[in-house]
């Protein structure tokens, strides 16, 4: 072989190997853990796609998804995480609310980890501050336990007799149902109000609080952010009306399916920022420098049929603070 015909024949070849080298390169991969399941999350996974696409990232084309359903069994999701852990994923999306952010940081101080949360980081221990996260973790919060009592200034105008008022909590997410009752005690205190914890983590459990309820003689009832609850929110807006129990929880669906009242972010906002937090890291973002985004948009829904069929009748003032009332 000439010495041309030689050189001619390597340089040519020389691309596709590393062609073939790029086309084999395995994608980046994160680490999805929830809480509930995939059906009751569908909302959701469609917000966490649409930011991951606006930060550059499209499921199968340049990024793999493993996903985990803890089917409302907060108890897997140390498992979960530790099991992302070992798989050495680019990025753990802790989709799972507070519980699974605090499995996700317990199980790893290394692989970069965007949680959601509806408490403070800060309180929870997640973060340094929300615009320094320093270590392994940052992510978003929609605040919807700090403006839990909120919700009973709502009631109390609602319902200016109200005096005992049952707070439905998960007692599987201690973290967040601990502070979600502390910060209502001091503005029940202010309205006089005498609140009743209620607890349930599994269906059995649901059952049984609205009986508990009304042993209790519950004037309302203000429910606790919590993804086991969010995937019931058809099933506790029923059994409030059922009960004639004026209720308020945190997201529109609740209202859309017979509640009372709803105050708190948007759902969807909220996951596509998750999204695109999740997509930031991708890039190359440290966490330790990527400030906890805060959604900001708050909703105030009032169901008005609901209200008629519960003989409230809904201040003047409250409906036009409304950014949306369903008859």
């Amino acid at each position: 072989m000439k010495r041309r015909e030689f050189i001619t024949l390597i340089g040519g070849a020389a691309p596709w190997p590393a062609a073939a080298r790029a086309q084999q390169a395995p994608l980046p991969v994160i680490g999805f853990i929830g809480s509930t399941s995939p059906d009751k999350y569908a909302v959701r996974l469609t917000a966490f796609h649409q930011g991951l696409k606006e930060a550059g990232y499209v499921e199968g084309r340049n990024v793999a998804i493993e996903y985990r359903w803890a089917e409302g069994q907060y108890g897997r999701l140390p498992a979960f995480a530790a099991e992302m852990v070992r798989r050495r994923v680019a990025v753990i999306a802790s989709a799972g609310g507070t519980a699974s952010a605090l499995a996700a940081k317990a199980a790893t101080s290394t692989i970069p980890i965007v949680f959601e949360t509806a408490s403070d980081p800060v309180k929870l221990g997640l973060v340094a501050s929300l615009s320094q996260p320093g270590g392994n973790v940052t992510g978003v919060t929609n605040m919807n336990v700090e403006i839990g009592s909120k919700r009973l200034e709502l009631l109390h105008e609602l319902l200016p007799a109200a005096i005992v008022v049952g707070v439905l909590v998960n007692p599987a997410n201690p973290a967040l149902s601990e502070q979600f009752m502390k910060d209502l005690q001091l503005t029940a205190r202010a309205f006089r109000m005498q609140l009743h914890k209620v607890q349930a983590s599994t269906d059995s459990e649901l059952d049984g609080v609205f009986a508990a309820l009304a042993q209790l003689r519950a004037n309302a009832l203000v429910i606790s952010p919590d993804f086991f609850f969010d995937s019931r929110s058809a099933q506790l807006a029923a059994s409030a009306l059922g009960h004639a129990l004026p209720a308020i929880f945190q997201y529109r669906k609740f209202v859309a399916a017979g509640g009372l009242a709803s105050y708190g972010t948007s759902e969807t906002e909220y996951f596509r920022l998750f999204g695109i937090q999740v997509g930031r890291i991708l890039d190359g973002a440290k966490p330790a420098d990527l400030p906890v985004e805060q959604t900001t948009k708050v909703e105030l829904i009032i169901n008005l049929k609901t209200a008629k069929a519960l003989g409230i009748a809904v201040p003047l003032g409250l409906l036009g603070r409304a950014d949306e009332v369903i008859e």
